[in-house]
């Protein structure tokens, strides 16, 4: 194998522990790899914040500036966090697929993954996953977080009307929106005395047809039972919540995309794409689009092209033919 790096580290990272590999080629030229000439050194750090710093100041006595890990899990995170800013930022640090590492079949150790991602990136054979600096990240990081909390709200509104239904409550017949205003209205005069009568659908609807009005006056006459009053006041509480909260996350979304408030007002003007998914993109993919060399690999890495494998002048029905999703939790 080619010798490209003269001096690299491979980190195989877990959630305790991370082993490093140093490889330096005493004797470097581009026409030598003799193995002679390469020393290895093994250390072991553990995930704290303590021993991160250790690993940092190692590299940094070491003058090692080519870093590679695998992006295993979450647990590279604070990995890359800290040694991002090692020589003031002058750090080449690669978080690589583990599927584009796979070592040899034989024993498998640590110690021997460590080193074999040494000795992949000290060839150049490894290819960086793309990382956003830590603005994006963090935009990013609450962008994937309010969409897991939407999802979660519209579970619990499901909740609800399932809750409605079974006590034979069919408010979502005649209303589109049964978390609207209206909705709610009745929903609170349930829970306050666990019947709707003709009054309060008089009182407490707005902004509907007269047909649907009397709709509900002739369906909505059966009462609820004590625990069924305290079941979908638990429900609607927690609803409440989850719909604050939810404002928490967007105001700070807002704060955080107001340095990115032009390149949101550009994706804003696409039909099809508002204020939310405009900062959803930046969000993911950042401002900065010199990190994908060509349109095709930017399409390739967002997953939106199909993979394709040839021989013989015939296609394999592989599985890297579909289209793959590429959002995390």
């Amino acid at each position: 194998m080619q010798t490209i790096l003269h001096n690299c580290c491979g980190l195989d990272v877990h959630k305790d522990s991370i082993v490093a590999c140093i490889l330096k080629t005493s004797d470097f030229s581009c026409d030598s790899n003799n193995e002679e000439n390469t020393k290895s050194e093994i250390r072991v750090f553990e995930t704290f914040p303590n021993s991160l710093k250790e690993l940092k100041s190692w590299l940094e006595s070491e003058d090692c500036h080519h870093v590679a890990m695998e992006s295993t899990g979450v647990y590279w995170f604070p990995v890359y966090e800290v040694l991002e800013s090692a020589f003031d930022g002058n750090i080449e640090l690669l978080v690589v697929n583990a599927r584009h590492m796979h070592n040899v079949p034989g024993k498998k150790s640590d110690i021997k993954d460590a080193e074999w991602i040494a000795i992949l990136l000290r060839g150049g054979l490894l290819a960086a996953s793309f990382i956003p600096p830590v603005e994006v990240r963090e935009l990013r990081q609450l962008a994937r977080y309010r969409k897991n909390i939407v999802e979660d709200i519209g579970t619990q509104k499901n909740r609800i009307e399932k809750t409605l239904q079974m006590a034979g409550i069919k408010l979502s017949t005649f209303l589109t929106d049964v978390f609207g205003v209206s909705g709610r209205n009745l929903i609170s005069v349930l829970i306050k005395k666990g019947y709707i009568s003709q009054a309060d659908v008089e009182i407490e609807t707005k902004r509907i047809s007269r047909e649907k009005k009397d709709a509900i006056k002739r369906v909505i006459n059966n009462k609820l039972t004590t625990h069924q009053r305290e079941f979908l006041k638990m429900q609607l509480t927690f609803l409440d919540e989850m719909l604050s909260h939810l404002e928490t996350i967007e105001n700070s979304i807002a704060e955080l995309s107001a340095q990115f408030q032009d390149d949101i007002d550009r994706l804003d003007t696409i039909p099809g794409i508002a204020t939310t998914a405009a900062t959803a993109i930046i969000a993911e993919i950042g401002t900065d689009m010199s990190k994908f060399p060509t349109a095709e690999r930017f399409c390739s890495w967002a997953g939106v092209t199909p993979g394709s494998s040839m021989s013989a002048g015939k296609k394999k029905a592989l599985a890297s033919h579909k289209v793959t999703h590429t959002s995390k939790a």
